[in-house]
């Protein structure tokens, strides 16, 4: 080993930089699944939106935004569910999933009083379940 590498390794600059990437490395699978679920929940929403417009089953927002809200939870989820049961996670994992698209839910009553628009709502609830989602995915992490 040559005299600056020795001198690098004394000051933990190489243990601190290879630290970083194994760090780095570790929360690849975590972010990359986070990404993959992100993309089944649109696709779900897309696909089972337009199957349900197709078939009529049309809901307005404006005028009913709890029900639209829950029918789009419930496209994302059954995205979700469909490739992670692809990809071989048990049931009970997919079902923390699936759960955390429906934690918003709890806001509606605000809704339902005029304390919130449905359009806050929705963007309250997007933001929600993201952040819900993550703390499925950081609990179960390993």
């Amino acid at each position: 080993m040559d005299a600056s590498r020795e001198a690098a390794d004394a000051g933990g600059m190489t243990s601190s930089l290879t630290h970083t990437s194994s760090t780095a490395r570790s929360w690849w699978p975590l972010t990359k699944h986070y990404a993959e679920m992100v993309i089944a929940m649109f696709a779900g929403m897309l696909v089972l939106g337009m199957l349900r417009s197709t078939l009529g089953l049309t809901v307005e927002f404006a005028d009913r935004p709890g029900t639209s809200y829950l029918l789009m939870a419930t496209d994302m989820s059954i995205g979700m569910a469909a490739w992670m049961r692809l990809r071989g996670h048990p049931w009970s994992m997919t079902a923390e999933m699936c759960a955390a698209m429906y934690v918003p839910a709890v806001l509606l009553p605000l809704v339902w009083v005029d304390a919130m628009s449905p359009m806050a709502f929705m963007v309250v609830a997007h933001t929600l379940m993201m952040v819900a989602m993550l703390v499925v995915l950081v609990r179960r992490r390993s």
